[in-house]
């Protein structure tokens, strides 16, 4: 979806368009996603294996526990965060506001060293954004979010081949974002991260060197609900709707695709 997104803001951006109309949405409930994924690993040494995309992911934690970059307890704050941020999102299919991190911490592993609460919360759904260019925009909304910087780009698709305590393309896409729209990463009210698990979310972080002003995710994020398709879209919408609304003026949104944040993309919005 937020790739679909990208193509649609290329065609406002040359003038073929003033309006359009952007959507996608998910069904895994009548499969089993975890297996589903493994076809997007390499298809001669890693697919043929089918290994599920908890233990996969479950790699990339254990590599980053053991480089010390962030304790187990840490990776449960963020879960426990993102289901406290969550009460109040309707469209959440996880949240409380009395889980603890010894709650998370106590939780038996789905793949060591991720717990349930650690992984994103499947769901079906759908998200859909209109996108309008200059005046039309004002005429449709009072306070439109503006789209001020959006960049895409992909690291290594080899596991072996990639430092998996990191994400260079969502480091590089952010950078080239954030300058484009001429702010800085410590202006941004707001992230949006579309992170399948607290580890991942742990290693955007770092890698957009987001500080305590911006706060991450207010929405839950994927650990809230995570819809297969559509969850990259979800996060610049909910980003969006702050910004419309009157609750933030910069927001920064991120979706990503394939095994553990090989592509990246983020999209930096403001309000006038």
């Amino acid at each position: 979806g937020a790739f679909a997104l990208y193509e649609a803001w290329v065609k406002l951006q040359i003038g073929e368009v003033d309006t359009a109309l952007v959507f996608s949405y998910g069904k895994s409930s009548p499969g089993s996603l975890r297996d589903v994924l493994a076809l997007q690993l390499d298809p001669y040494f890693l697919a043929p294996l089918w290994p599920p995309a908890d233990a996969v992911a479950a790699l990339q934690a254990r590599l980053l526990l053991e480089s010390g970059l962030v304790g187990a307890e840490e990776l449960a704050e963020i879960a426990v965060r993102s289901q406290r941020n969550a009460v109040g999102n309707p469209n959440a299919v996880r949240s409380s506001s009395e889980v603890t991190v010894a709650d998370v911490m106590a939780e038996a592993p789905v793949a060591d060293p991720l717990r349930p609460s650690d992984l994103a919360a499947e769901s079906d759904g759908g998200c859909a954004v209109v996108l309008a260019a200059g005046d039309r925009a004002r005429e449709l909304c009072s306070r439109p979010a503006w789209i001020r910087g959006i960049d895409h780009r992909i690291d290594a698709h080899a596991l072996g081949t990639r430092n998996l305590t990191r994400a260079p393309s969502a480091e590089l896409a952010t950078s080239v974002a954030v300058a484009a729209a001429g702010l800085t990463i410590d202006s941004l009210d707001l992230a949006e991260l579309h992170s399948p698990t607290s580890s991942q979310e742990a290693i955007l972080v770092r890698e957009f060197g987001l500080g305590g002003s911006t706060e991450v995710n207010p929405s839950g994020g994927a650990l809230a609900a995570n819809t297969m398709m559509a969850a990259g879209l979800v996060r610049i919408a909910e980003a969006a709707d702050r910004i419309i609304d009157g609750r933030a003026d910069r927001a920064l949104a991120h979706a990503t695709s394939g095994p553990c944040l090989q592509q990246n993309l983020v999209c930096v919005m403001a309000g006038e």
